[in-house]
């Protein structure tokens, strides 16, 4: 972690204008192509949703603004996000967990896979006490198309770190794809910084 250095941040003024909002979040949806990751998942027996995480990890770590969170109300830079992910259980409540991030696929999905066993062991919402600030709050809801999201949040509650969700995947003439949200704090990233990123997501998912 790295602090930066406000006074001579081009975004200074960005920053404590937005950071003063009850609200500084803002968000975008976006449908992705997902059909060449899908069908290299189906073809070798890969958890999808292992794959995709792994993917959009790799995208907001190739974003730098989307690695900036603020702590103890200063702007700070990561060199790597990790990811918290909701993880359902049997009895359909769920658990946060907090997945590493590793740029060797094999490595990760074996970290998703012990953590995905781990949650859906262990009973309650928080499972665990070691959460960062270097984070994205990533969601699943392969239930429903959305075109639209919106979060619970307190306002009270300082938060920087963006939330990714993904959408129902949706087949149409042999092509699969699926809707993304992202939200993000205006203060450390503008549009552009999610449009970096939602080329970089389907960049990974076409390879």
């Amino acid at each position: 972690m790295k602090e930066i250095d406000l006074a001579n941040w081009n975004r200074k003024e960005h920053f404590e204008f937005f950071s003063a909002m009850n609200e500084p979040f803002f968000g975008l949806v976006q449908n992705l192509d997902a059909t060449i990751a899908y069908k290299h998942c189906k073809t070798n027996g890969i958890a999808f949703f292992a794959y995709y995480l792994h993917c959009a990890l790799q995208a907001i770590n190739a974003v730098e603004n989307l690695r900036y969170r603020i702590v103890d109300g200063k702007p700070v830079v990561f060199d790597s996000i990790d990811a918290s992910t909701t993880i359902m259980r049997d009895d359909k409540t769920f658990g946060f967990s907090f997945i590493k991030y590793d740029s060797n696929f094999t490595t990760f999905k074996q970290i998703v896979v012990d953590e995905v066993a781990r949650v859906q062991q262990t009973p309650g919402l928080f499972t665990r006490n070691d959460f960062k600030e270097n984070l994205i709050h990533f969601s699943a809801i392969p239930w429903v198309n959305f075109t639209s999201l919106s979060h619970a949040r307190s306002f009270t509650h300082p938060d920087s770190c963006p939330k990714v969700s993904i959408g129902k995947l949706v087949e149409n003439n042999g092509r699969y794809e699926f809707a993304v949200a992202v939200h993000a704090h205006h203060g450390l990233a503008d549009g552009y910084h999610l449009g970096l990123f939602f080329e970089e997501f389907q960049k990974m998912l076409d390879k």
